[in-house]
């Protein structure tokens, strides 16, 4: 078994979309309606409407939020500072400057449109 995509469920899918792909440089790789992927290396992220997930399946789906961060997706940069700081000029909310961690990464943490927690890290050293 391999991890292969994540979805993550969000309220205005244009704002999404400018996000990853024009804030954080992920190209679109396939587009159907609501429903949206990025080539983001060997794991595609993907975003879907909640309303349209709702709707399909007929379950709620809660709303991402900063008091409960139950999960957190992370993408690796060369330069943490550098990225943060470009992230900033863009409006980005920043969550955590970066720091470096005993174990030798640094790490930063940002929020997307919807309040989804996002982790930018170098790779361990």
């Amino acid at each position: 078994m391999k991890m292969k995509y994540t979805i993550l469920y969000v309220n205005d899918v244009e704002a999404s979309i400018h996000f990853y792909q024009h804030v954080l440089g992920f190209p679109i790789k396939l587009r159907v309606e609501s429903y949206v992927e990025f080539d983001t290396g060997d794991v595609t992220l993907s975003i879907n409407s909640r309303q349209d997930v709702k709707e399909a399946l007929g379950l709620p789906v809660p709303e991402a939020n900063q008091a409960s961060h139950t999960f957190e997706i992370g993408f690796v940069v060369d330069e943490v500072a550098q990225t943060i700081a470009s992230m900033k000029e863009k409006g980005v909310p920043i969550i955590k400057e970066p720091a470096k961690k005993p174990w030798g990464q640094t790490v930063a943490y940002v929020s997307d449109p919807d309040g989804h927690f996002i982790e930018i890290c170098d790779a361990v050293s």
